[in-house]
Order: structure tokens, then sequence, then C-alpha cells
């Protein structure tokens, strides 16, 4: 049986992307197992990908060496015997932990300067791959070779903790529900203005549709503007666990959401998505789905990738009128005369 470890992104969208090598590795590969070392933050993610043995906690945070740690870890996973290991972030650190566990082949882009720690060391042609996914894909296949189109990630749905956190939450689920997701990790230039999200979440619950707030902790702040904004949205920020905001994100029947992490996860629950971008670029990392639609202004300044506008007044987003976000979605969603039981 063989055996690959992959050193997963710690971005959750990044971590999403990422699966598509895990299918890919399996169709080269019957009988494959293959884990995942990983910050502990993404290990819902990777407990919703069927292409994952086990998840290993990545325990090291941004920017730590922890040479000794790293050591450690790395003898630890020598006794696991993998005969591969593809190394998706492209920091020098990233490679450390596989060198010392003296796994046998050692794949990855070139990245900084890391030819001793990968023996083999991919030289990347931006233009010629200009996905993020693409990118990971690529790793499956030996060094030069074409490899198919990616597949499109799909998480799986734990549906009686579904009910149960439904029930624990007390949400109803007789009208069709739309989820906003209003925050993006990333930094303010990736967020759609409260005031927008609050318009478009008005413009439907007139319509007669339920509309659901999805987000961490950190999203709580623009997630309070929104509902104060619009009597009668759910605000589930801050609530639920990631595993239970995939499986309540699950019962939309369309979604609306910035270039995050929850972008992706509504990606690869399938459901029909308006994606917004500002800041970044759907040419490098959109929403693997055939239902999702882009929405960007496309302005001169724009991609910038910035974290805050530095130009001050992040047109992008704030010139993105609510009624093109409606006009999108729309046509995407179910009636709402209609009854949705679980």
């Amino acid at each position: 049986m063989k055996k690959i470890l992959i050193v997963a992104p710690a971005w959750i969208g990044d971590a999403i992307m990422a699966q598509p090598l895990y299918m890919r590795l399996h169709q080269r590969h019957p009988g494959l197992q293959l884990d995942v070392l990983a910050p502990a933050w993404t290990r819902p993610l990777h407990a919703r990908m069927p292409e994952v043995h086990q998840a290993i906690d990545n325990p090291f945070g941004h920017g730590e060496l922890g040479l000794r740690k790293r050591w450690q870890l790395g003898r630890q996973l020598k006794a696991a015997h993998y005969d591969q290991v593809i190394v998706l972030p492209n920091s020098l650190k990233s490679a450390l932990v596989p060198w010392f566990a003296r796994i046998p082949l050692r794949t990855g882009w070139v990245g900084e300067a890391r030819y001793g720690l990968l023996n083999d060391s991919r030289k990347l042609d931006p233009y010629a791959l200009p996905l993020m996914v693409e990118r990971f894909v690529a790793l499956a296949e030996p060094a030069g070779q074409a490899f198919p189109r990616p597949a499109q990630p799909r998480l799986s749905v734990d549906t009686a903790q579904r009910d149960t956190t439904r029930a624990r939450l007390k949400l109803p689920t007789d009208l069709p529900i739309v989820a906003i997701c209003p925050g993006a990790e990333y930094g303010p230039a990736k967020r759609w203005p409260a005031r927008h999200a609050a318009a478009l979440s008005l413009a439907l619950l007139e319509r007669g549709y339920q509309v659901w707030l999805f987000g961490s902790d950190k999203d709580a702040p623009i997630a309070g503007e929104i509902a104060a904004q619009a009597p009668g949205v759910v605000d589930l920020t801050g609530k639920t666990s990631l595993s239970e905001a995939i499986d309540l994100m699950s019962l939309a029947r369309g979604a609306v959401c910035n270039d995050s992490g929850l972008m992706h996860v509504a990606a690869a629950l399938n459901l029909p998505l308006v994606a917004l971008y500002g800041s970044s670029s759907p040419e490098f990392t959109p929403p693997l789905s055939h239902r999702a639609q882009i929405v960007s202004l496309d302005l001169d300044c724009a991609p910038c990738f910035e974290r805050t506008c530095p130009l001050g007044h992040m047109n992008c987003l704030n010139e993105l009128e609510p009624q093109r976000v409606l006009d999108t979605l729309l046509p995407m969603l179910p009636s709402p005369i209609t009854k949705f039981g679980v």
C-alpha cells in the first residue's frame, strides 16, 4: 500500500483547493493511504474529505521556526514510513519536517531555495499554471507530465450533527435559506460593506427568503452591523464551530460570499453561489464550482491583493451595488413559496 503525506496549507480556502490533488492521487494510486499535516483549525475540513485517512496537527504558528520541535515531529513521522511527501506551502520551513522524517520522495515547487530539502523540486511557470488548484494538482504527476482537469472539491455533510445543531439554535427551515458570509480574514479590502449586505438581506427577506449570516467570532462585528440594519436576519457568526457551519450551510439554497474560506466551503457544498471579488482576483483562486457566479467591477486599480485599500476609497467593493448582486442571485434561487423540510 502506497503512503503519501501532504503538508497542507493553513488557510481554509487553500485547504479546500487542495482536495482535487487528493482526488487525483487516489486515481493514480488505488488503495492509497493519504495523510495530511495541517493546522488544527483545518481538521474539520479534512474530516469532511473522504480522500484523507488521517489529519496530523501541525503545531507551528505563522513564522515560527522551532527547529527542535520540527526535528522531533519529523522523527515521529519517520516511523510511519511514508513513500512520498508533497509540500504545498512554498516556505523553506514547511519542507523541514519531511526532511527530518527522511521521507524518500519529497515533492514541491522550488519556493524559498529549498533544493536541499526537496529531492523532487519543480520550477513553477505561473503563466502555464495560473490557478492555485492547478499548481496543487500538477504535483500529483511526474515532473513535466500533463494532468487532467482538476475535479470539483466536495465536502461531506454530517446530517445527524446538522439536526442537533439546528435544534440547539432553534433554526427553522420552512422557507428557503440564503447564506451570506460577510467576513474575510485576510483583511477589510476583501469585505463587501455591511450596508450593502444589509440592503441585499432586506431585499431577500421582503421576497420571503431566510437570511443566515455565517462566520467566526472575528466576523461578529460586521455581522452585527448587518443585523442592526436588516432586522430578521439570523446571525450565526461565532455561534458555531467550523464543522457545524459546514453542516448548516448545506441547508442553504444559495450563498453570497466574499473571497474567503467560507466561499470555498459554499462551492464545495455545491451551493448556487455569488462570489464577490474586490482586492483579490478570481484569476488565481476562483470558487471551484460550476454553480458559482463571480461579481466584480474589474476596476483599473484591482486586484491589488492588499489587506486594506492603498488608495483609501475601496471603490472595488463600495461601488458594487446590492442590486447587481440581487439580480445575479435571484435566478439561481428556488421560489420562496416552496417549503423545505429537513
